[in-house]
């Protein structure tokens, strides 16, 4: 972060989920700071909303989750070692059913006299993005788009659903440059591999990595990005002949859409975003590589 000058760090705080009953809105997998961030580190709360919660909730319902999340958020942000945070970020992957109620918790939250001056964010798919009409615009101050998970990843074949130019290219355009507020960009960094049995999705493998797949007593390479169980490997969920996808963003690919969105962002103020810090995922890139990547939007 010091090398790239990063400065903000966008902390996923907690889900929001129903409890066992389906009744109370609660906190999931709360994260848990043992150390306090360095003070050169600003934090951004981040909560994610589960969308499903927002189809049965009642407005004093929201009311009261409005300024449950605000407490919670300053419980965790003093446990980092910080006396307060300048944003709050929440992420929704909210639909045309859900848009009333997730807009009247935005509003709501705006209403909690612990935010007054503070910037409210919200994240943006890239299908919200480009149906405006059908998704609306969340009542926030920026948004930040997320420019990854765009291609269909249960389809069988070679593509790239985490990030391809030729996808990103039918969301964007004037409906990005059109946006009415401030718009950050989110970029992935991430990769995985999707499997697939008897040609079909199955799920994605999250455990395994390519020194994995080019282990020759457990996986045959096809071809391009494209592999199959040699054996059952019984640890990684797989039977004998399941195929994988590896599906990666290289640097030439972050580029390439960091130059292809640079143009389209008015803001200058615009906070680049990669997804996501973890050591084993930043190591695939050089310092040179993010750099350059950033430096296309300035």
């Amino acid at each position: 972060m010091n090398h790239l000058h990063a400065h903000k760090l966008y902390m996923r705080i907690m889900d929001v989920d129903m409890d066992e009953s389906g009744i109370i809105p609660v906190p999931v997998s709360p994260i848990a700071f043992q150390t306090k961030l360095p003070d050169t580190v600003e934090m951004i709360p981040v909560i994610f909303i589960v969308n499903n919660i927002l189809k049965t909730t009642t407005h004093p319902q929201l009311d009261a989750l409005a300024a449950n999340i605000v407490r919670f958020v300053n419980g965790k942000v003093q446990q980092a070692g910080k006396t307060s945070f300048t944003e709050l970020q929440i992420d929704c992957d909210w639909t045309a059913s859900t848009r009333e109620n997730y807009f009247y918790l935005l509003e709501q939250l705006r209403k909690v006299k612990e935010l007054k001056g503070k910037i409210i964010s919200a994240t943006l798919r890239l299908h919200q993005l480009k149906n405006q009409k059908g998704s609306g615009i969340p009542p926030v101050n920026r948004v930040m788009l997320m420019c990854y998970n765009m291609g269909n990843l249960r389809k069988y074949g070679e593509q790239n659903s985490i990030l391809e130019i030729s996808e990103l290219k039918k969301y964007l355009g004037d409906n990005v440059t059109a946006y009415p507020m401030p718009v950050d960009i989110g970029l992935p960094l991430f990769s995985w591999a999707v499997a697939f049995r008897d040609k079909e999705y199955i799920g994605i493998a999250k455990r395994i990595s390519t020194e994995d797949l080019n282990n020759k007593n457990q996986f045959i390479f096809i071809k391009n990005n494209i592999y199959r169980a040699k054996t059952n490997l019984p640890d990684y969920g797989l039977k004998t002949n399941d195929e994988l996808r590896w599906e990666n963003v290289s640097a030439g690919n972050l580029q390439a859409a960091a130059g292809y969105l640079s143009p389209l962002i008015k803001a200058d103020t615009v906070n680049v975003i990669y997804f996501h810090l973890d050591e084993a995922t930043i190591k695939t890139y050089t310092y040179d590589n993010l750099e350059k990547t950033a430096h296309l939007f300035r």
